[in-house]
């Protein structure tokens, strides 16, 4: 076949499809990912509570659907509290959780200073009467 042949096809009637419009349709899923912002947040009371001696380790999970900040005891234990993030919830009941192991949900809300205030106990003063 020659250049005049495939021109010749074209001018005929031939079909003709971009490749990268056809990957379009389907975009290719990242995981998702907690930001600098939301990691520093997160980090602070997971430092305040190191210092503490409460918490010792913690692992970061990517996942296509959320994100996930476990928090543990020990290491070789079950997480104390997972941290997650799934933005498919941002505009019902909001983006993210603490959430125990036993799969009940402490809190949930839009702000994630809020929602980690589940992990923190109130701190209580004695005053004088």
């Amino acid at each position: 076949m020659s250049e005049c042949d495939d021109i010749e096809s074209y001018r005929a009637g031939a079909t003709v499809v971009a490749l990268a419009s056809q990957n379009r349709s389907q975009p290719a899923s990242q995981p998702i990912r907690f930001n600098r912002q939301e990691l520093n947040e997160i980090l602070t009371v997971y430092g305040r509570k190191v210092a503490a001696g409460e918490w010792r380790d913690y692992a970061i999970d990517q996942l296509k659907e959320k994100a996930v900040f476990s928090v543990f005891r020990r290491a070789s234990e079950v997480p104390l509290y997972r941290i997650e993030k799934q933005p498919r919830l941002a505009r019902k009941q909001g983006a993210y959780a603490v959430v125990t192991p036993t799969g009940l949900i402490l809190k949930r809300g839009h702000d994630l200073k809020n929602v980690l205030r589940a992990v923190e106990p109130r701190r209580l003063r004695i005053v004088d009467a």
